[in-house]
């Protein structure tokens, strides 16, 4: 019989897990009362060991990805309908992008989202019914780079007639290289190529191919660049039908032509390039024109232009005769004769104009300097003056000055003696001596309340200290009397003292 818990609800004598109840073949255990939480994961797990994995197909609907990556929509049919995902890693494998409305076919398993209790489908691989992935994605990416008019013809650029320095990004081991320098030296051996080595199919292909193309396209000289390879598969070729590279082409400032595969094939980058070649021998064929041929083309012009040359010269020869037997040029040698004689007096006057006008401006540079000594050695004179008076002004301020100084510094003299006099050393020095009581920190005795009989003291001299200890105290008596008693009672004794103190020193 189930027992009831702390909580009220009633558990089962014997408790099983879930994974051991769904291997068991029971979902639920009898007469027990399960949280929703609990009923969840037991509905989680047994869909979870009943379906592990699954092919599904059906339509999509209600496609959504999340800032994380993830991306998450509804698979639906006539009869039904479902939730799935794709975790950020599967989503990141997708060559083509889900929309609303395409009909799939996907693998994945069916997972249980505990927070709102539905089961969703965690895809993890997802093909197009009825056309392939690669197929569907290229279709995709076109009409999309169309819409904002990656291919619009007025947007190409024209090829130069005779590049001198062409760029090419392929593989350096690849044939495509090969015929391509072959031509070229066939063709026109002077120009000059850059090559730049890229990967052209596998992971990371498209990274290397956009990393050449802007590196030729920044490179300074760069007239033309080819991007190509050899012909292949629509996997070995889909590097080309990246988002990235046919965006590097469209942005790269200089002419691309796009030579990849062979005439049957077509990528992204064919439509995107100025130029498609369906070769790369036919790039290396259409970027240079055979030496030969571009010297006599030089020739066919050459002969044309003079041609045209000489013709012109002789039409204009016939007019210019034809105007010459005109009634209109009779006298017309005189008149030019009297029309130079003109311009030669004319000349002449000018000249005299011209002359006068220099000797004018001469005059006045003469004038101007003349004035301008005149005023500098006016000026000079009145520095000179002017300096004098600033010499003057400048002994008088510094004999002030140093007046002023002297008796500052007498005055400074004379209150320093008088502060030094004041001073509690000069006092000690006189023979006079400080009384501290003694301790840490020491305190100056002022007067005879700071002390009591057996206290002990110090006595600092000016030079030198003694300890004491106090036996008496008579706050009574005068420093006149003890003065007098010192010098009645004590007098032959220090006679005495002195008199011993003068042999000693004789």
């Amino acid at each position: 019989m189930p027992e009831e818990n702390g909580s009220g609800a009633r558990v089962p004598n014997e408790e099983k897990g879930v994974q051991g109840l769904v291997r068991e073949g029971s979902l639920v255990l009898r007469n027990h009362i399960y949280s929703v939480t609990e009923i969840t994961q037991v509905i989680k797990a047994a869909l979870e060991t009943a379906v592990p994995q699954v092919w599904v197909a059906g339509e999509v609907s209600n496609v959504r990805r999340s800032g994380s990556g993830h991306i998450y929509l509804t698979l639906k049919d006539a009869g039904a309908s479902m939730s799935a995902a794709l975790w950020k890693n599967s989503a990141e494998r997708l060559k083509f992008e889900l929309k609303d409305g395409l009909q799939i076919v996907c693998r994945g398993r069916i997972d249980v989202y505990p927070p709102r209790g539905s089961y969703q489908l965690i895809i993890d691989q997802v093909e197009p019914k009825g056309k392939g992935a690669l197929q569907l994605a290229f279709e995709q990416l076109k009409e999309k780079l169309r819409a904002e008019g990656l291919f619009d013809p007025e947007r190409k650029k024209k090829l130069p007639l005779l590049p001198k320095t062409i760029g090419v990004v392929t593989s350096p081991t690849g044939a495509a290289l090969i015929d391509i320098l072959r031509t070229i030296d066939r063709r026109f051996a002077k120009v000059r190529i850059v090559i730049y080595p890229a990967r052209v199919q596998g992971d990371g292909a498209a990274a290397e191919i956009v990393e050449g193309i802007d590196f030729l396209g920044s490179r300074p000289g760069i007239d033309v660049i080819i991007v190509g390879r050899g012909g292949g598969s629509i996997e070995d070729l889909w590097a080309f039908n990246e988002e990235p590279v046919a965006r590097a082409i469209f942005a790269c400032p200089v002419p691309v032509i796009s030579a990849v595969g062979h005439e049957v094939d077509f990528t992204i980058a064919d439509f995107v390039a100025d130029i498609r070649a369906s070769t790369p021998t036919a790039a290396a064929e259409m970027v240079v024109e055979k030496e030969e041929a571009f010297s006599e083309r030089i020739e066919n012009f050459r002969r044309r232009a003079e041609q045209a040359l000489r013709y012109e010269l002789q039409t204009r020869r016939g007019g210019v005769d034809k105007l010459a037997r005109h009634g209109v040029f009779e006298g017309f040698q005189r008149r030019l004769w009297t029309l130079g004689q003109r311009v030669d007096e004319l000349e002449s006057r000018a000249w005299d104009v011209v002359n006068e006008e220099r000797r004018r401006i001469a005059d006045g540079i003469s004038r101007a300097t003349l004035a301008a000594e005149r005023m500098a050695a006016v000026l000079g004179r009145r520095l000179g003056d002017a300096a004098g008076r600033a010499a003057l002004v400048e002994e008088r301020i510094i004999g002030a000055f140093r007046t002023f100084l002297g008796k500052r510094t007498g005055e400074w003299e004379r209150l320093s003696a008088s502060l030094q006099a004041q001073s509690p050393l000069s006092v000690l020095k006189k023979g006079y001596a400080v009384v501290w009581l003694e301790g840490s920190p020491r305190i100056p005795v002022t007067g005879v309340e700071n002390v009591r009989p057996g206290d002990a003291v110090v006595v600092s001299f000016y030079c030198g200290e003694i300890s004491a200890e106090v036996r008496s105290v008579d706050p009574a008596r005068s420093i006149e009397e003890s003065i007098g008693a010192v010098g009645g009672a004590d007098a032959p004794e220090r006679k005495d003292r002195n008199s011993d103190e003068g042999k000693r020193r004789s």
